[in-house]
């Protein structure tokens, strides 16, 4: 749900009279709603989907950013959104599901419209057909949100993506295989979620936590319960309560191997990659796509044991250097260029 409190944030003004908050990885300004420009704002819906997911606020005029609201015609027509049109939209245009809410919010007397998406479970989203104007959207393009462009991805986001989704779905083997090995596989059943049914060898059978199992009432094929409404599985097997769920414990990695750079060394990267930059171009970057809080590109450089549980524990920076690696090097850098440009 977007809260009001969020979005008086996003949306607050400074001295100057101008916001406070620049468009950034997970920020976008738009000065109005037009149903003409659903394929721009599917584009960027798509962009912070495959990054960390972002706002998209309408009713901010651009150059210099003031929040004007929306006109009583554009209010009119973020009004009439239907959210299962959007759905429908986005499904037939990209892969994968786009979760995204809107609202709608009346500040200092001002109407504005705002869009939050969500970073995708499974990435990358990418376009399945052409959509807009000149095709904005095209076919088999990944766009992705960087600082405050959304652009068609780049090699280290992407290589990024499907590393992760290669480990996320290794992980899942390799917990199944280690729980299956710690019940040994005459103990083990197979979920068919496709024929709704447990298996094991050719008998069928239902495996439920013991606290679970206390919770359910079950009826057998012929019984019914007594009182309407109750809650009730229908048994086509046997019911096996277990003690308990193992939990696969995880080593953590050695991070200087995966972060192999300190924060000067990645700035003497980027120089050497694109000459023109400068230090306080690489802290910019750092800083609009935080990346020192994404663990594709950095890692927190723990003093100790309490410090790390602190951050755990509060979500706080840590206060300790950050570490990089290659992607975060060719991120900055590209970046950089663009900028230089």
């Amino acid at each position: 749900m977007i809260e009001k409190s969020q979005v008086e944030e996003i949306l607050r003004v400074a001295d100057s009279g101008y916001l406070f908050h620049r468009e950034g990885q997970e920020l976008e300004f738009k000065e109005q709603f037009n149903f003409s420009s659903l394929a721009d704002y599917f584009r960027d819906f798509a962009a912070f989907s495959n990054n960390k997911g972002g706002y998209l606020v309408f009713g901010v005029q651009d150059s210099p950013r003031i929040p004007n609201g929306l006109s009583a015609s554009a209010l009119d027509q973020f009004i009439k959104i239907d959210p299962e049109k959007i759905t429908g939209y986005l499904l037939n245009i990209f892969s994968g599901n786009i979760n995204w809410e809107q609202a709608e919010f009346e500040i200092d007397g001002k109407h504005f419209g705002v869009f939050r998406i969500y970073s995708a479970k499974t990435k990358p989203i990418i376009a399945k057909k052409d959509e807009g104007k000149e095709q904005i959207i095209k076919n088999g393009e990944i766009y992705f949100r960087y600082g405050g462009r959304t652009q068609k991805i780049q090699f280290p986001e992407l290589e990024a993506i499907i590393n992760k989704r290669v480990e996320q779905n290794n992980s899942q083997w390799l917990d199944l295989m280690s729980k299956i090995g710690k019940a040994g596989p005459e103990n083990a059943a197979i979920l068919d979620t496709e024929k709704s049914i447990i298996e094991k060898e050719n008998s069928k059978i239902l495996v439920v936590d013991e606290k679970l199992a206390s919770k359910l009432k079950f009826i057998k094929e012929g019984e019914f319960v007594e009182k309407k409404g109750a809650t009730t599985l229908k048994l086509v097997g046997d019911v096996t309560p277990i003690d308990h769920i193992e939990v696969v414990k995880k080593v953590k990695e050695d991070l200087i191997k995966r972060f192999p750079f300190s924060a000067t060394e990645l700035a003497k990267e980027v120089k050497r990659l694109v000459p023109s930059s400068s230090q306080s171009d690489v802290w910019k970057v750092i800083s609009e796509n935080d990346l020192k809080n994404n663990f594709d590109y950095s890692a927190y450089n723990f003093r100790n044991k309490q410090k790390e549980d602190d951050y755990k524990k509060t979500g706080n920076k840590p206060g300790c250097p950050s570490i990089y690696n290659q992607n975060a090097i060719e991120f900055v850098a590209n970046i950089v260029k663009q900028i230089d440009k």
